[in-house]
């Protein structure tokens, strides 16, 4: 087996190994668009409005590819993204500007912390802060200058804060015209009321000043929900085999087409 970016033992291919991982995306997703300027090229470079999960399932892909894959998987995914972020650029913004690749990269990185944490299992402050540093590696393959990286998770946390507490955060009228079609993504083969369940947890993962912006529902029915769903799925996951659990199987590179 070819070694990778990531040693086999590292708490980023831990976390990033199970499956249920997924039901963050729409969290992240949200948090992405929050930003305007993320929210405009999101908007005007991609056919988000006609498949808005293709998003999401390219940066899944780029992920696995990276953390996974082999030295040449996980570099040649890192080249394909920049090489697509270097032509999206509009009035006002760019794609390969750091601070908007920073902001894209935290949704990433507390979206994956907070849904293994919430529906695999707790880690220790030790891990958290491994995870952290680890996951810098990612986000320097798709430009950020290593010193625009907040220092230490908890660094990391007051940035999270400040962005949405004052910061350049702010849920317009793009960024809910687009979390709808997130939360209700336009499918022939589900009725939009299947798509119940991940609202409810999209936005019961989502920060609460978030959650208030987009004007998600919160009520007693919601909450009581979500209580179940984060009470059961780690029970379930935890009695699920490797072979339906995780992805890829421990051991196994990754070889991924991203485009």
């Amino acid at each position: 087996m070819k070694p990778g970016l990531y040693s086999e033992d590292s708490i980023t291919r831990r976390v990033n190994r199970e499956n249920v991982l997924f039901l963050g995306g729409g969290r992240a997703l949200l948090m992405q668009l929050a930003h305007p300027k993320v929210a405009a090229g999101v908007d005007e470079h991609s056919d988000f409005r006609q498949h808005p999960l293709r998003r999401l399932r390219r940066t899944i892909l780029m992920t696995m590819a990276i953390v996974f894959g082999d030295r040449e998987t996980a570099l040649a995914a890192a080249k394909g993204v920049n090489q697509v972020h270097a032509r999206v650029k509009g009035r006002d913004y760019r794609a390969l500007d750091p601070d908007l690749l920073l902001w894209v990269h935290a949704t990433l990185m507390d979206t994956s912390l907070v849904t293994y944490e919430t529906f695999v299992k707790p880690l220790l402050p030790s891990e958290r802060e491994d995870f952290y540093q680890e996951f810098k590696l990612l986000g320097e393959l798709l430009g950020i200058p290593r010193d625009r990286f907040p220092t230490a998770l908890r660094d990391f946390n007051a940035y999270l804060g400040d962005m949405m507490e004052g910061g350049p955060l702010r849920v317009d009228a793009r960024a809910r015209a687009l979390a709808k079609l997130v939360l209700r993504p336009p499918t022939r083969l589900l009725p939009g009321v299947a798509m119940l369940p991940m609202d409810v947890i999209t936005a019961g993962l989502l920060p609460p000043v978030l959650r208030s912006e987009y004007g998600l529902a919160w009520g007693a029915g919601q909450r009581r929900a979500y209580r179940v769903a984060v009470k059961t799925l780690p029970r379930l996951v935890a009695l699920t085999p490797p072979l339906f659990r995780v992805w890829p199987l421990p051991g196994r590179n990754v070889k991924l087409a991203i485009s």
